[in-house]
């Protein structure tokens, strides 16, 4: 059986890190990362992108070597990606940080409001199923998280939990402290909007987790899925929402929401359709037959 030499270059200076000899064909290029991790312990594999051009795209850990387009002396390039966490860590942090901030409001805790409104509860039953609504939502994101989701990168840059927390955690307490603020006033078409809205939030929650259910038993390896799947629900809690408490805060996180999830969305589609030659390059990546 022939096996392979392969060196590491430093993708940016083309300088060689290191040249590991008597290789196994079969070897997989996370195989390699521990190899390489041995000799630089400074780079652990979660940290390191391999990639045969410089400027090429990273390989993936599954990728066997002899399956590659190399010789028997393979030059692989080396960027280092920077300090990783794990996916499940980020999810789980910027979820249990709205989950709690939104409680301080809604139970007044001192010096949010004035002192004589300290642990009082408001009169306005929305007030409460809005807690409740948005409560529920974050502690089913963060069982998605734990029992549900399956992660195709096991981590993510560092800096990313702060980026994330800023976002989920300041629009938390920007919306919590309006609607749960002792002058916070019911939205004007009263309980006909409320009941309205408490469905459209209630119907898009159960089937964003039905989806979540679905994708993760049938979805294939290696195949696209139908984009607009994962955005349609999850927009129209956060509509239904908006409608349920009439805030101006909670519009404004929809609408930034909607124009990250865009972004996402097209940049997937993009990908999509230089990977998949069957993928249907008329779909839609978020709204069908609009965007």
């Amino acid at each position: 059986m022939k096996h392979y030499e392969v060196e590491i270059l430093d993708a940016k200076t083309k300088d060689k890190l290191c040249f590991l000899d008597k290789v196994e064909p079969n070897a997989t290029i996370g195989e390699i990362k521990s190899m390489f991790h041995k000799s630089h312990p400074q780079w652990y594999p979660a940290r390191q992108s391999i990639r045969l051009d410089p400027k090429g795209k990273s390989l993936k850990d599954e990728d066997v070597l002899q399956q590659l387009p190399v010789g028997t002396t393979a030059t692989f390039y080396f960027r280092d990606l920077g300090a990783q966490i794990s996916w499940v860590t980020v999810f789980l942090t910027e979820y249990t940080g709205p989950l709690v901030i939104y409680l301080l409001f809604y139970f007044r805790v001192p010096f949010i409001y004035t002192p004589k409104y300290d642990f009082t509860t408001s009169k306005h039953w929305v007030v409460h199923l809005a807690c409740m609504c948005h409560s529920f939502h974050y502690v089913k994101r963060l069982l998605e998280t734990l029992f549900v989701h399956r992660f195709s990168h096991g981590t993510m840059p560092l800096r990313n939990i702060f980026k994330n927390c800023t976002y989920y955690w300041g629009f938390a307490a920007w919306m919590a402290y309006y609607i749960n603020h002792p002058l916070y006033t019911p939205p004007i078409y009263g309980e006909q909007q409320i009941r309205l809205a408490l469905i459209v939030f209630l119907f898009c929650q159960i089937g964003n987790f039905s989806i979540h259910i679905a994708l993760r038993n049938l979805r294939p390896p290696g195949r696209f899925v139908t984009l607009w799947l994962f955005f349609l629900p999850q927009l129209g809690s956060w509509l239904g929402f908006t409608l349920m408490t009439q805030c101006l805060p909670v519009a404004f996180f929809t609408l930034v929401g909607f124009i990250q999830m865009t972004v996402w969305a097209k940049g997937k589609h993009r990908s999509y359709l230089k990977e998949f030659r069957d993928y249907p390059p008329l779909r839609s990546p978020i709204l069908p037959f609009v965007l």
